[in-house]
Formats: structure tokens, sequence, C-alpha cells
């Protein structure tokens, strides 16, 4: 496999200018540092619906895009996200009224306050992306039946996630392309996979309201997206600064006299 054809374009890191290795590495460097915060807020705002905070596990997935038949929006963050927003004796207080009927009557007497001191910092209607639970009526909302993320949100975040997601891996597969790998089908397979995992993540999202086994495809393609950025981010480092050219490679009508710059 070793003797397969070089294509007449192909460029090693070792080929390109030290500018350009350092511009590829400090970009490699910061979209790691992006790439683990944004696994942590995931791990963050989807963990715990299931009432164990510690793993994300299936469950928490389905709840997150499907809804709890045997919940409301409401408990479902105070179980998971938001469960250490409250002091525990007003979490258990707010999960008593949504239990007894969530009436106004009891709001006015116990829950405003808590809202009030506690939730209106964030959630008092100034941002758009949060739930407004500024007085009685916005609160009715999330003290329903949970159904998961509604369409408007879904379709939000679909399109972030496919503009910002392809920016980032057409990036880091661009760096991997001057890696020096065979057999090239397998180089090919590693920066395709990424693409193919977005399209099923995000349709994954909208499959799981309809038939909740679909929350598994939501963890195998950000598995299958989160595999392939660690290998390229890995092997480009690694032959940009480390790695021994084959000389057959090296030696390919290189001149010799070419400067760094």
């Amino acid at each position: 496999m070793v003797d397969q054809p070089i294509h007449r374009l192909y460029l090693h890191f070792q080929e390109l200018p030290l500018s350009r290795r350092c511009l590829y590495t400090g970009t490699l460097l910061v979209l790691a540092a992006g790439y683990a915060f944004a696994a942590l807020y995931i791990y963050t705002s989807h963990s715990g619906h299931d009432g164990n905070p510690v793993t994300l596990s299936v469950q928490d997935i389905v709840i997150a895009y499907s809804g709890s038949a045997e919940g409301t929006r409401l408990e479902s963050a105070l179980h998971g996200p938001m469960s250490g927003m409250l002091p525990q004796r007003d979490q258990a207080g707010m999960l008593r009224w949504i239990r007894e009927g969530a009436t106004k009557a009891g709001y006015e007497a116990s829950i405003k306050s808590v809202i009030d001191k506690y939730c209106l910092s964030c959630h008092d209607g100034s941002n758009p992306h949060l739930v407004n639970l500024d007085g009685y009526d916005n609160l009715k909302s999330v003290v329903e039946r949970d159904t998961g993320m509604d369409i408007f949100t879904l379709v939000r975040v679909s399109h972030i996630h496919l503009f910002g997601l392809t920016f980032i891996f057409f990036i880091i597969g661009l760096i991997f392309s001057h890696a020096f790998l065979r057999p090239v089908w397998f180089k090919c397979a590693v920066i395709t996979t990424p693409f193919i995992g977005i399209a099923l993540d995000v349709s994954s999202w909208y499959f799981t309201k309809l038939f909740n086994p679909f929350a598994w495809m939501v963890i195998v393609s950000g598995a299958l997206m989160a595999a392939s950025f660690a290998y390229m981010w890995c092997v480009s480092l690694y032959q940009m600064w480390f790695y021994t050219l084959p000389f057959h490679v090296a030696q390919r009508g290189i001149d010799p006299n070419q400067t760094v710059g």
C-alpha cells in the first residue's frame, strides 16, 4: 500500500513553510479547547434529566428531545442542569408545588419569592434563548407535561450546529489532508466521517421525538465526530513536528535550496 502514487499537488506538513505549520498548530490548539468546552456544555445541559446528575444516559437524550411522560419541563430542569441553582429546601418546595397542581395561589404564597430571588437574573425574558419565568402565566408553560425541545428550538439549534460544525471539521480536515497516510481510502474515510456524523446527529434529534430509540444514534454520531476529531488532531500535530517522512516522499522533487518562511 505504501507504493500508491502520490498526487502532484500533495504537500506534507514538513514541506510547508514554518509559518504555515505555526498557523496550523495554533488553530488546532484553540479548536481542541473549544471542542472540550462544547462537550462539557452538552454534558451539563443534558445530564441529570433522568434523575441521575452524574452520568449522561440514553434516557437523558430521550427526555431532552422527546420529553418525559412522568414529569414537566421544570421538574426535568430541577433534577438536571438546574439542580444546583436552588437551595435544597426551596427546590423540594417547588417540586411539591408542581406535583400538587401548580396552582396560582401556591405560586403567590411561596414560589414567586423563590423564582424572583434565584431565577430571574437569567430567566427574566430578556434572553430569547432562555425560558421566561417572570410571572405565573409564563411559568405555566414549563409546569405542563414535558414534550422536550419544541420544533422552533430544534430548527434554531440545527442551523447553528450545521454551520458551526461544518466549518470546524472543514478546517481540521484541511489541515489533516497534509498528513501522509496509506491507504488513501482510509485517510478519505477519516475526513468524511465527521460530516456523516453531523448529518446523523442533527436528523436524530427530530427522529427521537417520534421514536425514542433514535437517541442511541445521537450518542453514536457524537462519538463518531469526537473520535474523528481526536484522530485528525493527534495525527496532524505528530506529523507536523515529530514524524520522520518516508524517504521516497521526502525526495520527490523538492528543491533542496528552499527556505522556511
